[in-house]
């Protein structure tokens, strides 16, 4: 490996290994700082200190956009007159990026989303938008759960007027196990979230992607030049071969795209698969790094 290689695999181990040092300390008010081997945890005396905190860290490397809309749905499973609310959150490259890379959960009993993302990888084609749902995971609905990811991926790509279509965008779903997602109600919430597109901050995206977390996640580091920026969810369901369910890093250091997969797996392994909370195997671990 190249002295950049390695440089940049430790900052993405760092930024991982933190992110994932804050997933297991979830009901907690401290915030892992310093070097990935030797994090030291820091106390916070309230909610909104810690996220001042977050917010410092939040910075979105250049290049990229985040926004994110929340609506009110009646989900057909649950009972009558039920009302849920749903996050919808895009983050959106300036252009199509043939250099990203994700790995996923190793359940063999994954979630729609995942083996949308596994196609587009296996794939090779450029991404330039990710849309992430919480509230429902789009595993086991009882429909056609990959027809469902396509449709609000193609739902935000028209919204985006992405060049690449349905197939540039990278769908993510977090939540209720055996619920079908609300593609209408999705489809029409795509241009809200469109609207609140800005470039400074992670943070909105970290907040909108919780479900069972009590707080946002979130880490950035310099790096040959540039800058990462990476945020986590996941509060159950944690154990090794990914080790939480969502997890999105940015970076404006251009890597090409098979080191970058051999990177982010060699961080992956050394932050997030080493960890376990409930011994529960998510379907729905997904980590992309998007460049």
């Amino acid at each position: 490996d190249s002295p950049l290689t390695l440089r940049l695999r430790h900052k993405m181990v760092m930024v991982l290994w933190l992110a994932s040092a804050l997933t297991s300390l979830v009901g907690t008010r401290r915030i892992a700082t310093g070097r990935a081997t030797t994090a030291q945890m820091r106390s916070f005396s309230s909610t909104s200190e810690y996220e001042q905190a977050l917010a410092a860290e939040a910075t979105l490397p250049s290049g990229f956009q985040v926004g994110t809309a929340g609506f009110r749905f009646s989900p057909a499973e649950a009972a009558e007159g039920t009302r849920a609310t749903m996050n919808l959150t895009l983050i959106v490259a300036d252009a199509p990026s043939s250099s990203w890379a994700a790995v996923f959960t190793k359940n063999a009993f994954c979630g729609a989303p995942v083996t949308v993302g596994r196609n587009r990888l296996a794939a090779g084609g450029d991404l330039q938008a990710i849309v992430v749902n919480n509230k429902i995971s789009n595993v086991c609905s009882g429909s056609d759960g990959v027809g469902d990811s396509e449709a609000v991926c193609a739902a935000a790509a028209d919204a985006l007027s992405l060049p690449g279509g349905a197939s540039s965008v990278l769908p993510a779903s977090t939540g209720v196990i055996g619920w079908r997602l609300p593609v209408g109600e999705m489809a029409e919430a795509v241009p809200a979230a469109a609207a609140e597109l800005q470039r400074e901050s992670m943070l909105p995206a970290a907040r909108a992607i919780m479900t069972t977390d009590r707080y946002p996640k979130l880490r950035r580091a310099s790096a040959a030049g540039g800058s990462i920026v990476g945020t986590a969810k996941g509060a159950g369901m944690i154990e090794p071969d990914m080790a939480t369910m969502l997890s999105f890093v940015l970076t404006d250091v251009a890597v090409p795209r098979a080191e970058l997969q051999r990177m982010l797996a060699a961080a992956a392994d050394a932050s997030f698969n080493c960890m376990s909370i409930d011994a529960d195997q998510s379907t729905s671990d997904s980590l992309v790094l998007f460049s």
